[in-house]
């Protein structure tokens, strides 16, 4: 897709509606289906340490009935016309998606605005449910890659919301009402600030009114999020170890709370994300660890920036007995990102990485729904993709590196390790997560 192709202002259209909704539409006529993507303001955020896990349960109940249609009505409806709806919610946001064919968009705004505005948690559905969380809840507590991404959220981020998991526990579970489901969902969901994206073959004039029509009663006193707090880096190492000893794999994360999505850098530092763990066989990381010294069964680095300073991490799996030497080996690869220069072919491979997967990634209306209505949700501006191949190209080494050295670092870091018991190294203590 060349750079004149790529969305924008011109193509964008973006409506703010009376209710607060921000619409944005993007006509796509060359194929005859309608992606509808977006958020609510509603999350994790919100919940308390004894109630965590509520508003992913609130999430998962959107389609088990509502004020006017049964758990059966809707996927019937849904079914007949071969659409998909799906709701999931994280720390800050309440996420939905829907999918069809443009003839059915009616259809489509009108389950999405009846599961979003009137959902009545029945207490059977509420049960069954129930009954899938704490299943996951078990095969994550079984699952050596899971609990070691859970051990390192509650290490890094001890005291802080990120730090509690957003599928809950199985206490905190167990213990929700239908009540903290309806209080939940009275006080947090509501269209002030909702993002509702439309991509497909739709006409934008006849769009709005189909929105207003299938959202405009909505009315509510819904709340802001809570506050965020500032996420502080550890001033050391610390480490936590989940023991699993019947496992025969070890796995390890490792890494500190990284920038915002907003934060000028960003990109620099994704840039320096992309050459540490990505890029390839997994940058640096997959070469040194995984190819070279054959430590590891994976081995990749991820920047979660978004709304919060989500986590900058490394995660690897590898043989119980290799554990110490590869948590060395990422160390020795994140100070030789910070303190060597980065090769200037080694940066334009992974730009023409970046730039070249840009027109894959927006070849459907499911990637084009998600880019813009992320464009909306971090303030990037609708230009954003069309000054993005610009913006890379202007990277240099040094602004790279200065984004390593920025927010990364090797030593103030947490480690959690997930696998068979093994004692730390000498000089380092193990913290209870």
């Amino acid at each position: 897709m060349p750079e004149t192709t790529y969305p924008g202002p011109q193509t964008i259209k973006r409506h703010v509606l009376d209710s607060g909704i921000v619409l944005l539409v993007y006509h796509n006529p060359t194929v005859a289906s309608v992606v509808v993507e977006g958020l609510v303001r509603a999350g994790a955020l919100a919940e308390s340490d004894e109630q965590a896990g509520l508003a992913s349960y609130v999430a998962e109940m959107l389609t088990r009935g509502t004020a006017n249609r049964s758990f059966e009505q809707i996927y019937e409806e849904i079914e007949a016309v071969g659409a998909s709806l799906d709701f999931g919610s994280g720390r800050h946001t309440t996420e939905f998606s829907a999918r069809g064919l443009a003839e059915d968009i009616d259809l489509l705004l009108e389950l999405l605005a009846d599961c979003l505005e009137n959902p009545t948690f029945p207490e059977k559905q509420l049960e069954a449910v129930r009954g899938e969380i704490l299943t996951d809840l078990q095969m994550r507590a079984n699952d050596t890659r899971r609990m070691a991404g859970l051990a390192f959220r509650e290490l890094v981020y001890r005291g802080h919301p990120y730090g509690q998991s957003v599928d809950g526990y199985d206490e905190t579970v167990q213990s929700l009402t239908r009540e903290d489901l309806q209080s939940f969902h009275e006080r947090y969901y509501g269209p002030r600030e909702m993002i509702l994206t439309v991509v497909g073959a739709v006409d934008e004039d006849r769009l709005l009114g189909r929105v207003e029509s299938a959202f405009g009663g909505w009315t509510t006193n819904q709340k802001p999020l809570p506050d965020l707090p500032p996420a502080v880096r550890p001033l050391t190492t610390l480490r936590t170890q989940v023991e699993m000893p019947e496992k025969s794999q070890s796995d390890i994360v490792l890494g500190l709370p990284g920038p915002r999505r907003s934060a000028p850098d960003y990109l620099e530092a994704s840039m320096a994300n992309t050459i540490l763990g990505v890029f390839g066989m997994y940058g640096r990381l997959g070469k040194s660890v995984r190819e070279e010294q054959g430590l590891a069964y994976y081995a990749f680095s991820r920047l979660q920036g978004g709304l919060g300073p989500g986590p900058w991490y490394v995660s690897t799996g590898v043989a119980p007995g290799n554990v110490e030497q590869a948590i060395n080996s990422i160390r020795a690869e994140i100070d030789r990102l910070q303190n060597e220069p980065i090769p200037t072919e080694e940066l334009a491979d992974s730009q023409a990485y970046r730039t070249g997967s840009m027109p894959v990634s927006l070849e459907t209306n499911s990637g084009l729904a998600a880019v813009i209505t992320d464009m909306e949700k971090f303030g990037l501006g609708l230009d954003y993709l069309q000054t993005l191949p610009d913006r890379i190209a202007s990277m240099t080494p040094e602004s790279v590196q200065e984004a390593a050295q920025k927010y990364l670092s090797s030593e103030q870091i947490a480690i959690a390790v997930a696998g068979p018991p093994a004692p730390p190294p000498s000089g380092e203590a193990t913290v209870e997560a």
